[in-house]
């Protein structure tokens, strides 16, 4: 993974960092803890992996974090769909960010509140929020949450590329027609908690079962519009329209196929019908054959992210709109190659126009916002 390439310096980038040097950014999604796992090298010990140094094949360290000027990360316990315990992996992920947090006090502090954000933005420390991405962590018990929950996890992404017993995923074939009973249940159960519920992954008919149901503000921690790019992942218009209504965010994703349709339309010969990757496949042999009859992938950009972002921004308004990053470890569009690019992102929407009082919004007091109504409606 290059690192990011050197950032436009202008008056948008040198007011951008001013504005951050303000106001709160959050990200609502990485992956780093997986990269951890996975990293061959470190094979899940936080000490070997070093976050303290620049990781030229990765996306997310601490010298990086802090140069984008991060005051809240959402890191994922991601539990892979098919894993024969994946309660038991949820927990070694948890583990694996309560040694993060342990490891690197000086740059991490537990987030556990809204509040933990604008507390880390003054001590110049990272609130560092545990999340679950799929609810296979259960296993069918509900009670399991309330464990979740006072172990530090603040938000649980309902599914991940496959359907599961209680919810369906928008990359596979509906088992429920969206959530079951216990699905719904687990909705509420999380609004009593105070945990925030994650709609990125869950198919458009989960969502709107569960705008039905909650009682709280939900997100999407990582997903893009469906009008700009149709990917399954992405949110389409009739759910985007329910989002003001709900108070809640659309964080939108840094993923290519999520944000360019050439790059989307390029990747479909080795994607399944339901636009994921089919078990079993080589993927970067497919990439090549790919490239070998299409020519070279197609790249996403920051403008085109940016292009979402402004649709989102017109379709459900400024105050529902947010940046989920997603990064982890793989190809990032150009111009938002790691975690140091933030200041970039904002510089390129000032560009834009957008206000200063937006910006703000997007950058982490919309997501501020949510947290502190999912914690006042618990109970």
């Amino acid at each position: 993974m290059a690192l990011a390439k050197p950032p436009v310096q202008d008056n948008a980038y040198a007011a951008a960092l001013a504005l951050l040097d303000r106001a709160p950014l959050i990200d609502g999604h990485n992956d780093l803890p997986y990269v951890i796992r996975l990293s061959r090298e470190a094979k899940g010990d936080v000490g070997a992996y070093d976050l303290t140094k620049i990781h030229a094949e990765g996306d997310t360290d601490i010298p990086r974090m802090q140069a984008g000027k991060l005051a809240g990360q959402f890191f994922a316990a991601y539990v892979p769909p098919k894993h024969p315990k994946p309660a038991g992996f949820a927990l070694a992920q948890i583990a694996l960010m309560r040694d993060i947090l342990r490891r690197h006090a000086d740059a991490f502090r537990p987030g556990l509140s809204a509040d933990d954000v604008m507390t880390a933005k003054a001590e110049g420390r990272i609130a560092l929020f545990m999340t679950i991405e799929n609810g296979t962590a259960l296993d069918n018990e509900i009670d399991a949450l309330d464990a979740y929950y006072d172990l530090g996890i603040r938000l649980m992404t309902l599914c991940h590329n496959d359907s599961h017993d209680w919810c369906d995923s928008a990359t596979d074939a509906p088992r429920h027609d969206g959530l079951t009973a216990f699905g719904k249940e687990v909705i509420r159960r999380m609004n009593r908690l105070g945990m925030v519920v994650d709609l990125a992954h869950v198919s458009p008919k989960v969502m709107h079962d569960t705008l039905d149901v909650t009682s709280a503000p939900v997100v999407w921690s990582h997903s893009n519009a469906f009008s700009l790019c149709d990917h399954p992942r992405n949110v389409p218009d009739d759910v985007l329209d329910r989002v003001a209504g709900n108070g809640g965010v659309v964080m939108a994703t840094f993923v290519p196929d999520f944000i360019s349709q050439s790059s989307r339309d390029w990747h479909r010969p080795a994607k399944d019908r339901y636009g994921k990757t089919p078990d079993g496949l080589d993927h970067e042999k497919a990439e090549a054959e790919i490239a070998r009859k299409a020519g070279p992938r197609p790249k996403a950009t920051l403008p085109q992210y940016c292009d979402h972002l402004d649709y989102l921004a017109q379709r459900i308004g400024h105050d529902h709109v947010g940046i989920g990053s997603d990064f982890f470890g793989w190809i990032n569009p150009d111009g938002l190659e790691d975690t140091s690019v933030f200041p970039a992102l904002v510089a390129e929407l000032i560009r834009r126009g957008w206000s200063e009082a937006d910006l703000e919004k997007l950058a982490g007091s919309n997501t501020l916002r949510v947290m502190r109504a999912v914690e006042k409606a618990a109970g």
